[in-house]
């Protein structure tokens, strides 16, 4: 397999440019800070769950981590994290962050490491849990993706995925409207045509030996943010490794 057949050099890159303003809260990363503890404290409800035979921490995978949004937040939860991107100016603002904030609790930890899903299945790597946020809809080919994510994960571990429908609703908003309207979004940021309905990843994961456990649509509302039974925009789901 390619190694770096999962990764857009194009996505990659926009993503790059946006490195140094990535924890500026009401820069162009806000919609992401606004989300994030909606979208971590319910893939927390699962991950929790989980243990591990030789007593050590739960080991999370933070895969396209970006500047380490979401991976402090997971080590605050006590969670031995590993925040993976492609992106090497991401990885360096996650590196700087990580220095000033200190998120390590507990027993959470923090390492980062930059590179793509491909290095780490090659080098026989598995993790207990999976954090996949924002992430499938950017990548080359959302199969290959989704087997990726299952051969990194041990038998009867989690696998939380974040992204977008493809509906007219999300066009009109989550892309239109978040981008060129209210300008929450660079311009950009998505492309609606790789948006991924719910029914289409529950199939491509079952084909990767991953079953899904539970989903839930995600209301954008600034810090006001919530979760929803309406899927038809923002949605997140839980799978187990078979």
């Amino acid at each position: 397999m390619n190694r770096a057949s999962s990764i857009s050099a194009e996505e990659i890159a926009q993503f790059g440019r946006l490195a140094a303003s990535w924890w500026d809260p009401s820069g162009p990363m806000r919609a992401l800070h606004d989300m994030n503890p909606l979208r971590t404290n319910w893939n927390h409800q699962f991950f929790r769950s989980l243990s591990r035979p030789d007593g050590e921490a739960v080991k999370l995978l933070d895969i396209g981590c970006g500047a380490g949004i979401a991976s402090e937040a997971y080590a605050r939860l006590g969670y031995q994290v590993t925040g993976l991107d492609a992106s090497a100016e991401a990885i360096a603002a996650a590196q700087s962050h990580q220095e000033i904030s200190h998120p390590e609790t507990g027993r959470g930890s923090l390492v980062y490491q930059q590179g793509a899903a491909e290095d780490f299945v090659a080098q026989g790597l598995t993790f207990d849990a999976i954090s996949a946020l924002e992430v499938i809809e950017h990548v080359t080919d959302a199969e290959m993706f989704l087997h990726l994510l299952s051969d990194l994960t041990r038998p009867g571990g989690l696998v939380a995925i974040s992204t977008l429908n493809r509906t007219m609703r999300s066009l009109a908003i989550a892309k239109f409207g978040a981008e060129y309207v209210m300008r929450i979004l660079p311009v950009g940021t998505h492309q609606w045509r790789k948006f991924i309905k719910p029914s289409e990843l529950v199939r491509a994961a079952r084909g990767a030996g991953l079953k899904m456990i539970d989903i839930t649509g995600t209301l954008y509302a600034g810090a006001a943010s919530r979760l929803t039974s309406d899927t038809r925009i923002n949605y997140q789901a839980m799978f187990r490794k078979q």
